[in-house]
């Protein structure tokens, strides 16, 4: 027999350590794939934005509910909503909309609705919690109009100011606001139990005209009651300017977009006449909640042939109702 020899230490065999090597290599090759798709793109958007807030729901009349929400902030990247009303999906609107008036419903019954965000990636957000509204008794159609105010009167009480009054007016159901116009234009709105107003924002060694329509809650409006002329005093100082400031015209292929800042005077100007060669060609209007609150734009689209050459300039329709000032004009060159 020979010298005795220390039996190897115990350890995976060679075939063992070998496996071992290649399913550490193969895990380090899934490891990136797992965050990356396979041509190096990122993982693709599974997180579906919150859900609106602030949910409410009114009923308007026997057959209709107005329904409102909070805007999503801009970091949730909602592209659209999805309204139901129970379980079913009664609209879709894009991400600028976050009121809809929900009709064909029956009087005297109680509805739930519900509000989902939705993004770019199809995620689609939980609904909260529903809120519901039950529509009233329906009733006769009003379609009469209330009288007009028999008399009215009125007198500048500055160069900006004129308190305007006038007798009530009465209707078949109940008069709920008077409204006040200037030119054609509504520019102020009183209470239904109110005969007498302030109107402010006018301008200094003016001739104003003024109106009064009644109107009831079916928005049946009156003819206009008796003219009132008011004729305001002049002020020391000019006063702000009424033209809109700042005003660019840029061509581009097919289109023209105008810029301008709006004029200072006191409240927002949602109402701009264009001229183009010295003649009005449109009026452009801003409706609600889309009024600018800086610097405002408005896009053109254009057939004219490319080389045609426009000068054109705009004006703001005013608080008062009148026109203000031109802007300065600009020339622009159409392109193809």
């Amino acid at each position: 027999m020979g010298p005795l020899r220390p039996a190897p230490s115990a350890g995976p065999s060679r075939p063992a350590r070998r496996a071992a090597v290649i399913a550490a290599a193969l895990a380090a090759l899934a490891a990136p794939l797992a965050l990356t798709g396979c041509d190096g793109a990122p993982p693709a958007d599974t997180r579906p934005p919150p859900a609106p807030a602030g949910l409410t729901a009114q009923a308007g009349s026997a057959t209709s509910v107005h329904v409102m929400w909070q805007a999503a902030g801009p970091a949730d990247g909602v592209t659209g909503y999805q309204v139901f009303q129970g379980e079913d999906l009664v609209r879709e609107l894009p991400a600028d909309k976050t009121m809809v008036d929900i009709t064909g419903l029956a009087p005297q019954t109680a509805y739930a609705f519900s509000v989902r965000a939705r993004d770019a990636a199809g995620n689609v957000s939980a609904s909260g919690a529903p809120v519901s509204a039950t529509t009233p008794a329906a009733r006769p159609e009003d379609v009469t109009a209330p009288t007009a105010p028999a008399t009215a009167e009125g007198r500048a009480e500055g160069p900006r100011t004129a308190r305007l009054a006038w007798g009530p007016a009465t209707d078949d159901t109940a008069v709920t606001a008077y409204d006040v116009y200037q030119g054609g234009v509504r520019i102020h709105t009183a209470g239904g139990s109110e005969t007498a107003t302030l109107l402010t924002g006018l301008r200094p060694d003016t001739v104003y005209t003024f109106t009064v329509r009644a109107r009831d809650g079916a928005d049946n409006s009156s003819p206009d009651g008796p003219p009132v002329e008011v004729t305001t005093p002049p002020a020391d100082g000019r006063g702000p300017g009424t033209a809109p400031a700042g005003f660019t015209a840029t061509a581009a292929p097919g289109s023209v977009t105008l810029a301008w800042d709006p004029p200072e005077v006191g409240r927002a100007t949602s109402e701009y006449e264009l001229f183009v060669d010295g003649r009005p060609t449109t009026v452009i209007q801003f409706g609600a909640g889309a009024v600018p609150a800086g610097r405002a734009e408005h896009r053109l689209t254009v057939t004219e042939p490319a080389g045609t050459v426009w000068r054109v300039k705009l004006r703001a329709r005013l608080p008062d109702g009148n026109w203000g000032a031109f802007s300065a004009e600009r020339t622009v060159t159409l392109t193809s």
